[in-house]
């Protein structure tokens, strides 16, 4: 198997769907989406006094290998408006020690 990297997404609950389907056509085989909750809203509103941010979030994770990485986390950025402020984050980071998806040849 190609070397795996995570892109991980943390969105306002209700918008993962959309951004997931999205990364699907750009090649991600799937996600897996958990439900959080973010502490950071006193740091945020001092910064963007107009702006609500919801503590509710959705974390999206995808899996991928090194080739699709930068087409599927473009998609993220885009479908999720990512680099407007407030709409949450994106990171990314390679993954070691992969066990449970031996049966598949490429993420």
């Amino acid at each position: 198997m190609s070397e795996a990297h995570a892109i991980v997404a943390i969105v306002e609950r209700g918008k993962a769907d959309p951004i997931v389907e999205r990364a699907k056509e750009f090649g991600a085989g799937g996600a897996t989406i958990l439900f959080g909750r973010g502490t950071g809203q006193e740091e945020f509103q001092k910064m963007f006094h107009h702006l609500h941010v919801e503590a509710s979030k959705e974390i999206i994770i995808i899996l991928c290998t090194e080739a699709k990485l930068q087409q599927i986390l473009g998609a993220v950025v885009e479908a999720g408006k990512l680099r407007e402020p407030g709409k949450g984050i994106a990171f990314t980071f390679p993954i070691s020690n992969l066990i449970g998806l031996e049966h598949r040849r490429s993420l």
